[in-house]
C-alpha cells in the first residue's frame, strides 16, 4: 500500500508541474497584439563623375576631392579608368567597408554630416571638373500603422 501512495503522490507531482507550466506559458503569452513596429535609416549620399567624352586619353587615373566647408577637411578617393570604359561614377561618403573609400590623408572614412561641400576631380594632376553641394539634415518619422 506505501507503494501505491508514492506512486500516486509521484503522479500528483508530475501533473502539478505540468499544470504549472500550462499555467505559466498562459501567463506569459501576451493576449493581445502589439502595434506594428519598424526601423528606419536615411542616409543622403551624392552621385559625381567625370567622363573622357571621346575616350581619348585611354587607361587613366580619377582622382575624386570633396571638401567639407565648415571643417576644412579634404577627403580623397582614387579610382582607375580603364581603356574603353571612358568614365566613372562615385558615391560620396563611400562605406568604409568598400575596398576604396573617400577618407581623409589620416584614413578618416567620410561621413554625410549636414553642411557644405565643394567637390572636383583631377586627372593628370589637373581639375577636370568640380561642384558643390549641400547636405541636408535628415529626420525619421515613425507611424503606428495599426494598434489592436
Amino acid at each position: 500500500m506505501s507503494d501505491f501512495t508514492h506512486n500516486t503522490s509521484l503522479r500528483l507531482s508530475h501533473l502539478l508541474r505540468a499544470a504549472g507550466l500550462v499555467l505559466a506559458l498562459l501567463v506569459l503569452t501576451p493576449t493581445a497584439s502589439h502595434a506594428q513596429t519598424w526601423l528606419v535609416s536615411t542616409d543622403a549620399y551624392i552621385k559625381m563623375g567625370v567622363m573622357d567624352k571621346f575616350g581619348q586619353l585611354g587607361t587613366y587615373s580619377a582622382r575624386f576631392v570633396v571638401t567639407d566647408q565648415s571643417t576644412g577637411k579634404a577627403y580623397v578617393l582614387v579610382k582607375q579608368i580603364e581603356k574603353g570604359q571612358n568614365g566613372i561614377d562615385v558615391i560620396f561618403p563611400s562605406e568604409p567597408s568598400d575596398p576604396d573609400y573617400f577618407k581623409t590623408e589620416a584614413g578618416e572614412a567620410a561621413k554625410g554630416t549636414p553642411g557644405r561641400y565643394t567637390w572636383e576631380c583631377q586627372v593628370a594632376g589637373k581639375k577636370v571638373v568640380g561642384g558643390r553641394f549641400t547636405f541636408p539634415e535628415v529626420g525619421n518619422d515613425i507611424t503606428q500603422v495599426d494598434r489592436r
